[in-house]
């Protein structure tokens, strides 16, 4: 049986508030017109976890980014994030959105462009402005941490994916961030950077105490590095470590329906068994 528990103790003040939890959702529910898109959610997230969170298509993963980003609202339930309810603009949530195509002519440096992350331009509002001095030491500081120094200087369009991918990363990283939300970062890079991309991430996670939540249609690169695992479908989430989630008996649970788990020689995990597969890889 999965516990759906916090992980630690933690404690409630008299406002109500988890202390200690960086994602708390208590029965929570989104409904987007006459569809449920998930209900009776609770989910406890602890200070320096990496939880991947997984499930098919259209099944919500991006929906509950959206609730702890404040851009979407519970249709019952409550939610809580880094002790507060969630608001547009929250200064300590780094956030990296579904891929973002650069077009080969953009004429943008990479630093120019892990810059503007520290400038709020994301969030269409302008953060207090360091010096120049420091600002330029901050972008070299996270062109540093993830690796991107040697092309920082190039046009973002004339980079691979995986060099995107990263000054991407150092955007959202360089408000030092308390929360890391990443929606799909390895949709469409090569098998090389999937791998890299979460061991950088969670390297980067460690030294700072940074929670992250990453949104992924394929569970296998990052088995190495998470902590436990949030799995949405047909309106369900359980979260739990990877065995305990990602199991023939958990997931035929979660959809009502005979749901086969299996690892092929590599140790890769595959879901099989609906009418229409929805194995770990799949498209989402």
């Amino acid at each position: 049986m999965i516990s759906e528990s916090r992980v630690g103790k933690t404690d409630m003040t008299s406002e109500g508030k988890n202390v200690g939890l960086t994602v708390s959702l208590q029965d929570a529910a989104v409904q987007l017109e006459n569809r449920m898109i998930w209900d009776n959610a609770n989910i406890n997230v602890e200070q320096g976890e990496f939880i991947a969170v997984v499930g098919p298509n259209g099944s919500g993963k991006s929906t509950l980014l959206r609730v702890l980003l404040g851009l979407q609202h519970l249709s019952k339930g409550h939610v809580q994030v880094l002790g507060e309810t969630p608001h547009r603009g929250n200064q300590a949530i780094g956030y990296v959105p579904q891929r973002r195509s650069f077009d080969s002519d953009v004429p943008i440096r990479g630093r120019d462009l892990v810059m503007f992350g520290l400038e709020g331009l994301l969030w269409g509002f302008a953060l207090s402005r360091p010096s120049q001095r420091r600002r330029q030491h901050l972008v070299e500081e996270t062109l540093i941490s993830v690796e991107a120094v040697a092309y920082a200087n190039r046009p973002v369009g004339k980079l691979s994916g995986g060099e995107q991918q990263r000054l991407v990363l150092a955007q959202a990283l360089i408000g030092k961030p308390r929360l890391l939300l990443l929606d799909e970062p390895l949709a469409n890079l090569d098998l090389r950077n999937q791998i890299a991309i979460p061991q950088l991430v969670a390297k980067l996670a460690r030294a700072n105490c940074t929670t992250v939540l990453l949104v992924t249609h394929d569970i296998n690169p990052l088995l190495p590095v998470v902590n436990r695992v949030i799995y949405i479908a047909k309106g369900n989430i359980v979260i739990g470590k990877p065995e305990e989630v990602i199991t023939t008996e958990t997931l035929s649970r979660l959809y009502d329906a005979p749901v086969e788990v299996v690892r092929d020689s590599n140790g890769r995990l595959f879901v099989v068994g609906l009418e229409q597969e929805v194995a770990h890889p799949h498209e989402d």
